[in-house]
């Protein structure tokens, strides 16, 4: 509210003039008020004082329910009902608040919010209550206790602040500007210029931002940029309030007169529709506050400061029948505000009482109130003193609870056994520089960690209680009590948070520990992301992809290539599938197979993800054999045929993973057929026997595998059809067994429940125990599975349910081409020698390397995930350490498992799809080396796929073979985008935006310059991307892009494929050269390159202080440079060639980085300089920056002269 035309003695609160209480109380103030409030010793004792009857609330007509005493004395200078729960906030002009529960008032909480300053404005959110002084924002727990406490410039006087979502808030005050605060990070993101100083109320809707001026003024602003749409001058004098609902705007103040300011008694009320004034109402009482209170109408609530109220139709006539008083203890009402719900009122007045009026006997603040957490009753009261320096004092003395189970401390001795905390990890770095000298290890210290102290876990500790908490990743499921939860939190579908930053402030590392990079789900198609992961840990699969390199735009083999490199690069950071996943959709026998699934199917689960990542299993296998079996490499990828693993033969995957076998088709007239085939995977054939059998694993595998049916088939001999018994026999096992589990429906679900109960009490039976049917296997009754020596024979009882799936399996070829299959008991070196030495017989060892799992959750429909065993090699570039490890694979979820988790399918929601077995001693058989095939011949000059382009049009000279770039050389980078999906978003019940996936972006054109030698700043790259895909948005704006620019018929550019550009970058990368640019993080991530961290060198970043915003390279190039870039739109070539400008002059700036001290102070000054011009680069062409010399006129003139050449 504006204070401006009250009593003038209320402006400074002076707490002299309340120093004791009246002895005769007012006649209107109830003992109820008074309640926990201490009274001045002489005043009067709370027994004097008389009862007040209780008040009969009639329906549908306000009265007052309750009032209750804030601070005695104190004026209450703002009131707020909470948005969340049953309460009412009041602030006063001391500094303090205090919250009543419930209609009854009952106090709840109170607390010093400011120690001098007055509460202006109090907002409620989901985790507290936002409280605003002068020149303070304080953000605090209901119960009292900070979260945050921001502080604004000392200059600054706040009146009013507006929450525009869950995260952002507005504040204004009598300043010309208005400041946006990030309450995720605690910053000040904006400031919006305000053209009328003094704003002291601020309204929203789903239209515009209303901001109510100290001049009488209302501004109507857009909600994006915050410009001004309209203007209404409503009063002369000064706004006291204003309120918004619907199409009309109606608002209450003062008028100019001779004497000074006078309350005008007509409602000045607006049309928002045709933006003009209607006829104003006349009140019959000193507006003060308004609200539109709608129910059946949009009847609005007039307030004087005497406590008259008023109701009236915004567009009818006011009548004095509809008057009714509020009798406030002191002289003036202060403040008022109106609940959620509507039913009920609070005043609040100069003496520091709080009114509450209702329209019905128990009303309720909102329409869904969550309920209150209280404090727990103190019970030390009740119980006896205990006197701790007495040795025989009995400690039965501390009453406990009655109880009838059996205690901890009962636990027989027998079945404990102490378990050490285990000592943490060595540091890698540690293990590989160090020297022994006999048994003693000497090692630098690599100083990661600070002498003598030892970190606090709250995480891991938390996490080994409850993994990970999903809450706050996706509103789906949130009120679901976790202990009633089937499936596993580590197993949930993850998703991505996103605030205004994108991903920057998304914590990875919360779900990923490791040094092993995961995969971005919220890319179309990204349901594959755990097969890719499988594949990339096929040792020789991951050294073949990234030898293979071909000329084919889109190959699968090569872009999973591009993405293992990337893999292979991070260290531990998530990286994406955008190129595969774009290949991938343009395959046409993906789009046949019924593999590219539309985005509404994707998040709503309706495909079938089970048998879905089974076809896309068997499809990627066969397109990286067809891709590997192209022997023409043209001569611009040279190094490719060189790779050990191309042959003249069959492809390397039909070698890893090809079965060959014979097809035996047996008439019944006696006729046989046979024929040879081979096959790159295996599906599960389940038996129709209905009596419940047990089945070891080993006998479905050979059943599928040398599969026999009974069907129709042509007959040469009888010339017809004619049941034929068709028989399978294997001629050649492969090195990698690949087996699709189809468990498509509850049948085949019911088998692998059956068996694994079988296996688990044949399990049982083996350690010497025995289970009824009727009985829960209680673990007093594991001391039965211990051995003679008291030692425990297995783990754990949960290791052994739900598992039928063997670790090993041993396939024997016979002499008969018959295939012996068995389960290979892990651990067994005798057998395991006896099998190497018969492997040239035929005899054969596969363990298993991964198992795809589909996770059956209703809620999210559904994710797949995938366990898999990671070896040594993985371990030695990633960790320097040598052994191997199960991990499960959750999209950019990571974590170590124990193995029993690979194999254990409990069918209600863990249900196997795809299983991964590899021979032992597998990598021994191939040539795990990586010679890489991109070579310099990529950076010469190529044809444009532009039928129209001319070399006049050229703005870029290639590089000479003289110019080839070194490590260290300095290029400049700038890239540009085009939108092809629009961002997802929700609109929550609170009117708040949530950003489900962010919008898909496509690189739309890439500018290399050159960053040194006599050609300084000319481009060797201006390659703008051909797209097949539909562009939503082509963003001219800001990429300079126009329709037509990416269309191979009609452009004028240099257009050429994503993939050559992509290569161009990567021999750069691989080079080792220093990319140059403004915000290159975005744009490699767009790009999908992953780049070392010292070969980017992001002028963002140079010209930044911690906790401050990031300043636009147009900003730094006016400030540093005295240029003016992006004027209409973008042009990358000008971006480009400016960042290299400003990397020189902060090289000079900072004497090569020797002098922070010194740039530390042009960095204060660039700051302060931007907050005058408020970021904004000024208009006339006379004004220029105080800097640096523009990029010399010498170095334009070589670039148009070769460019003439």
């Amino acid at each position: 509210m504006n204070f401006e035309g009250l009593d003038p003695g209320l402006a400074e609160y002076a707490p002299a003039l309340h120093s004791a209480l009246d002895p005769v109380l007012d006649a209107h103030l109830n003992p109820s008020l008074l309640q926990n409030v201490e009274l001045d010793p002489e005043g009067v004792a709370l027994e004097a004082l008389p009862v007040q009857e209780s008040v009969h609330i009639m329906e549908g007509v306000y009265s007052e329910l309750h009032s209750v005493v804030a601070e005695v004395g104190v004026p209450v200078s703002v009131s707020h009902f909470d948005l969340h729960e049953e309460m009412l906030w009041v602030g006063s002009h001391g500094g303090h608040a205090t919250s009543f529960f419930g209609p009854a008032l009952e106090r709840y909480s109170s607390f010093q919010v400011n120690g001098s300053d007055d509460i202006r404005q109090i907002q409620s959110l989901e985790n507290g209550i936002l409280f605003l002084t002068k020149n303070n924002l304080k953000y605090m727990a209901r119960g009292g206790l900070i979260i945050f406490d921001y502080l604004l410039d000392e200059s600054e006087d706040m009146h009013s602040l507006l929450l525009t979502d869950s995260s952002t808030l507005l504040v204004g005050g009598l300043q010309n500007h208005i400041l946006e605060i990030d309450l995720n990070t605690v910053q000040e993101t904006q400031k919006y210029a305000v053209e009328t100083p003094g704003v002291t109320i601020m309204r929203q809707t789903n239209r515009f931002f209303f901001c109510g001026h100290t001049s009488g003024k209302v501004s109507l602003r857009d909600l994006r940029t915050f410009k001004v749409e309209h203007e209404f001058n409503a009063f002369s004098g000064s706004l006291s309030d204003f309120d918004v609902h619907g199409n009309l705007l109606a608002a209450c103040g003062f008028s100019s007169r001779l004497t000074g300011l006078a309350c005008d008694r007509f409602l000045k009320v607006y049309d928002l529709r045709m933006m003009r004034a209607i006829t104003p109402l006349q009140v019959h009482v000193d507006p003060a506050f308004l609200r539109f209170i709608p129910t059946y109408t949009s009847r609005l609530a007039i307030i004087s400061q005497s406590g008259q109220c008023q109701f009236c139709e915004p567009t009818g006539l006011a009548n004095p029948a509809d008057i009714f008083h509020v009798n406030p203890v002191g002289p003036l009402l202060m403040t008022f505000d109106v609940s959620a719900s509507k039913q009920a009122l609070a005043f609040g007045d100069s003496e520091g009482c709080v009114h509450l009026w209702t329209d019905s006997p128990e009303p309720s603040f909102n329409p869904y109130s969550r309920e209150t957490e209280f404090a727990l009753p103190c019970l030390v009261d009740s119980l006896p003193p205990l006197d701790w320096s007495q040795d025989l004092l009995p400690l039965s003395l501390i009453p406990v609870p009655l109880t009838t189970d059996t205690l901890l401390s009962d636990w027989p001795a027998a079945n404990s056994a102490p378990a050490p905390r285990r000592a943490p990890p060595v540091d890698a770095e540690i293990l590989r520089t160090m020297k022994k000298v006999g048994f003693i290890g000497y090692a630098p210290n690599p100083r990661t960690r600070l002498r003598n102290q030892i970190p606090y876990r709250f995480k891991e500790s938390d996490s080994e209680f409850d993994s990970f908490s999903q809450v706050t990743e996706s509103p789906i499921g949130r009120e679901e009590e976790p202990h009633r939860y089937m499936v596993s939190k580590k197993y949930r579908k993850v998703t991505i948070k996103y605030s205004k930053l994108g991903l920057e402030d998304f914590d990875f590392k919360h779900y990923n520990k490791t040094l092993f990079a995961g995969l971005e789900p919220h890319i179309p198609n990204a349901y594959c992301n755990c097969m890719i992961q499988v594949l990339y840990f096929l040792e020789p699969v991951r050294c073949l992809v990234q030898n293979h390199l071909c000329q084919k735009e889109f190959c699968l083999a090569c872009e999973l290539g591009f993405l293992f490199h990337m893999l292979d690069l991070s260290r531990g950071d998530p990286c994406q599938g955008n190129n595969f996943l774009r290949a991938f959709r343009t395959i046409p026998e993906a789009s046949a197979l019924g593999l590219i699934l539309a985005d509404s199917d994707e998040a709503s689960g309706k495909g079938n993800l089970a048998r879905l990542i089974q076809r896309w299993n068997r499809f990627i296998l066969t397109q990286l054999h067809q891709d590997m079996q192209e022997l023409e490499v043209p001569q611009a990828y040279r190094g490719a045929g060189g790779s050990s693993f191309c042959s003249s033969g069959d492809s390397v995957i039909g070698q890893l993973f090809s079965c060959e076998m014979e097809n035996c088709s047996l008439c019944r007239c006696g006729s046989e057929t046979v024929r040879a085939s081979s096959t790159l995977l295996f599906t599960l054939s389940y038996p129709e026997d209905k009596t419940g059998k047990n089945y070891d694993f080993a006998q479905v595998l050979k059943r599928s595998i040398c599969l026999e049916q009974n069907t129709q088939a042509w007959c040469d001999n009888c010339e017809k059809y004619q049941p034929t018994i068709q028989t399978r026999n294997i001629r050649h096992l492969p090195d990698i067994l690949v087996i699709n589990c189809e468990v498509n429906s509850s049948k085949e679900a019911d088998f692998w429940r059956m068996q694994a109960e079988f296996a688990f009490k044949m399990a049982i039976k083996k350690l010497g125990g025995e289970i009824s049917k009727n009985k829960e296997y209680a673990l007093a009754d594991w001391k039965e599975l211990r051995s003679p020596e008291g030692l425990l024979m297995c783990p754990s009882i949960e290791e052994l349910k739900n598992v039928w799936l063997p670790f090993s399996i041993r396939m024997t070829m016979t002499k008969n081409k018959g295939l012996d299959v068995c389960n290979w008991i892990d651990g067994d070196e005798v057998q395991w020698g006896a099998a190497r030495a018969e492997e040239e017989h035929g005899v054969y060892v596969y363990d298993l390397m991964a198992t795809v799992v589909h996770i059956l959750d209703s809620r999210t429909g559904g994710s797949l995930v995938a366990h898999i065993k990671v070896g040594e090699t993985y371990h030695q570039r990633k960790e320097g350490v040598t052994h191997q490890q199960w991990y499960l694979f959750n999209d950019f979820l990571i974590e170590p498992i124990d193995k029993h988790e690979a194999v254990q399918f409990d069918m209600n929601w863990k249900v196997p799809a795809i299983l991964y077995y590899v021979k032992r001693n597998l990598n021994s058989k191939y040539n795990l080396n990586i010679k890489n095939p991109i070579e310099a011949g990529v950076l010469l000059a190529e044809a444009s796929l532009a039928r129209k382009q001319q070399k006049t049009h050229t703005t870029f000279i290639p590089l000479m073979l003289n110019e080839m770039p070194q490590v260290g050389d300095l290029v400049g980078l700038d890239a540009e985008f085009v939108t092809l999906n629009e961002e997802e978003a929700e609109l929550r019940s609170d009117g708040t935006k949530s950003t489900i996936k962010p919008s898909q972006m496509s690189v739309a054109r890439i500018t290399c310059v050159r960053g040194q030698g006599p050609n300084e700043g000319i481009p060797f790259i201006d390659d703008y991307i051909s797209t097949q895909e539909q562009v939503v948005d082509y963003l001219t704006q800001y990429s300079g892009i126009k329709p037509g620019d990416l269309d191979a018929k009609i452009s004028s550019k240099h257009l050429t494929t994503l993939k050559s550009t992509y290569l161009k970058l990567r021999f750069l990368i691989d080079n080792g050269v220093k990319f140059v640019g403004h915000g290159l993080q975005k744009d490699f991530r767009v790009i999908n390159l992953m780049v070392p961290k010292d070969q980017v060198l992001d002028t963002v970043y140079l010209f930044h202080m911690p906790r401050k915003r990031m300043i636009s390279l147009r900003f730094l190039a006016w400030y540093f440079l005295d240029l003016k870039i992006q004027g209409e739109t973008h042009d990358s070539i000008e971006d480009a060639r400016t960042a290299l400008q400003l990397y020189r002059k902060y090289l000079e700036l900072s004497k090569n980085g020797t002098e922070p001290e010194s740039f530390h102070k042009v960095l204060k000054g660039l700051y302060e300089k931007g907050r005058k011009m408020d970021w904004k680069v000024p208009k006339p062409e006379g004004q220029t920056s105080p800097k640096s010399k523009p990029w010399s006129g010498t170095d334009a003139a070589v670039f148009s002269s070769v460019l003439a050449l």
